[in-house]
């Protein structure tokens, strides 16, 4: 019973189908005289079309097909989409509207009109827009200066959407690349939050953003000195930078200082502070201070000196290192001394 059915649903579609065939295209519905190329409708995702067809009062029969598909034939539904209907006013309009349109609801719509002179049709083809949308960004990372990096922002929508990238420091600059970012030798100083923004022109832009940490060993960019009367407390400074955050040590010629009576080291980040309080004849000279991470090692040398002695209190970083200082610091870091 049910193939029956079937059997008679297609004989009837195609017979209306073979019937449509006959009726000429490329002719306005409301002229019979002047030809019309296909008008085009653009139409984002999501909202609602209304494709316009009018007639008049001499109309006999009219329908709306989809490429092949009759969708509807007078006021009778064949097509079983819920979004679909008519928008009618009186006689004079015969629209159809399509709600929450999709990519797939693309194509050639027509509108076909049946007269008691001659038949007409019009044509109109929908175009669907779709916002831009990144489905895939690369993971926040964290590399060493000098490698090799590769970000990726991978997008879909209609139109393709324009990817770009920009490091958002204070210039925040436009960077050179598309989906992929490539980065050969990155540097300290081109760390930070990356932004990545698709758009096309349909919606607002789609944007998502990559952290990119780079490890840098330790440079010792400003020392300070001290200038101290005997039993007062003398104070000398090292300030480094590094990543991850350095480790410091204190050395007077080959011996490491640690907080004990009458010496106290402070770290606060990037900043180290050796106190000593009620300063003797014999506390005073040269100071190491050491910053360190697993990527290397600095020292910098410091004065503790009693007033007249003309010694600039503003230290430079030594950059030359001895080896028994780098030997000494790295064990320090392995054997956590």
């Amino acid at each position: 019973m049910q193939v029956g059915r079937k059997s008679c649903w297609r004989q009837l579609q195609a017979s209306f189908f073979r019937l449509l065939c006959l009726i000429p295209t490329g002719f306005p519905v409301r002229s019979v005289d002047m030809q019309r190329a296909t008008d085009n409708i653009t139409i984002r995702q999501g909202d609602t079309a209304i494709i316009r067809c009018y007639v008049d009062d001499k109309v006999s029969k009219v329908a709306w097909l989809n490429r092949s598909n009759i969708i509807f034939a007078g006021q009778d539904k064949w097509s079983l989409d819920p979004r679909v209907d008519l928008v009618t006013k009186g006689q004079l309009e015969y629209s159809l509207r399509i709600q929450k349109v999709d990519v797939y609801d693309e194509g050639s719509y027509t509108c076909s009109i049946q007269t008691k002179q001659q038949p007409k049709t019009s044509q109109v083809y929908l175009i669907v827009q779709v916002p831009a949308n990144i489905y895939k960004v690369s993971e926040d990372i964290t590399v060493n200066e000098g490698s090799n990096v590769t970000l990726s922002c991978l997008a879909s929508g209609r139109p393709d959407p324009a990817i770009t990238w920009r490091l958002l420091n204070p210039s925040a600059e436009p960077l050179d690349g598309e989906e992929y970012l490539d980065i050969i030798g990155i540097m300290r100083n081109q760390a930070g939050r990356y932004e990545c923004k698709a758009s096309n022109d349909v919606a607002t832009p789609d944007v998502k953003y990559v952290n990119v940490v780079v490890n840098y060993p330790p440079t010792i960019k400003k020392t300070q000195s001290s200038e101290t009367l005997v039993g007062r407390m003398g104070t000398l400074q090292c300030d480094a930078t590094a990543v991850p955050t350095p480790e410091f040590e204190w050395y007077r010629d080959e011996k490491r200082l640690s907080n004990a009576q009458g010496i106290n080291i402070q770290i606060l980040g990037t900043t180290t502070i050796l106190m000593i309080a009620n300063v003797t004849e014999e506390d005073y000279g040269n100071y190491t201070c050491v910053a360190s991470n697993r990527l290397g090692v600095q020292n910098a040398s410091l004065f503790l000196y009693r007033p007249g002695t003309g010694r600039d209190i503003n230290g430079v970083a030594c950059v030359s290192q001895s080896l028994w200082l780098l030997l000494a610091s790295f064990a320090c870091l392995f054997f956590k001394c």
